[in-house]
């Protein structure tokens, strides 16, 4: 366990564990204040987040920044945003088992870094991941689940609520929840 940002960035940066070190851009390490309790986790890094090596900057980020503006959350201010590989899969395609258990390790080490009171896994992928293999997102998004001390919610991923409007309603319920738990168990990550 790497105890600081820093090196395990570094150490991050310079994997080569499986065969998305070949193809990759950037490795997207994480973006935002390891100093919160507030984690949002992805599945992994898409074209744009590859280019800029930044997680969630491309159309579904930019959607991703207004829900959470909506509820006085900011990448940059109060939450942390990763995913669960830090390199993009080939054409945009769902992070392998191996690629997963691969990377987890980075995952884990962030985690216990910042030792967060609520993680939000975005989408399918990481709400299997992190909280449930069966999960059934369409049915159990927006539904917090306690684990180790830690409550997880698991959330529509914001490019599935691009490909589908209709979800938007669902998706702003779901931020209006978690607005409503951060005022219970953590409020000081509004008090900047």
């Amino acid at each position: 366990m790497i105890d600081n940002f820093k090196d395990l960035e570094k150490i991050c940066k310079s994997c080569t564990k499986c065969d998305l070190c070949k193809t990759r851009k950037n490795v997207v390490f994480g973006i935002g204040t390891p100093k919160t309790k507030i984690m949002f986790i992805g599945e992994g890094p898409g074209e744009q987040e590859d280019i800029q090596g930044e997680p969630f900057v491309g159309r579904a980020g930019k959607l991703l920044d207004k829900l959470l503006y909506a509820v006085d959350l900011d990448r940059n201010k109060n939450i942390y945003i990763t995913n669960i590989v830090k390199c993009r899969p080939p054409f945009n395609r769902d992070p392998s088992e191996d690629e997963q258990n691969n990377c987890i390790d980075y995952l884990r080490n962030q985690t216990k870094l910042i030792n967060p009171k609520i993680i939000v896994c975005l989408g399918r992928i990481a709400s299997a991941k992190i909280i449930n293999p069966n999960i059934k997102i369409t049915r159990e998004h927006g539904i917090f689940v306690e684990k180790k001390g830690i409550f997880m919610m698991p959330m529509l991923h914001p490019a599935a609520i691009l490909r589908n409007q209709n979800l938007m309603e669902a998706a702003l319920k779901d931020f209006i929840t978690l607005r409503k738990k951060i005022k219970e168990v953590c409020p000081e990550v509004y008090d900047n």
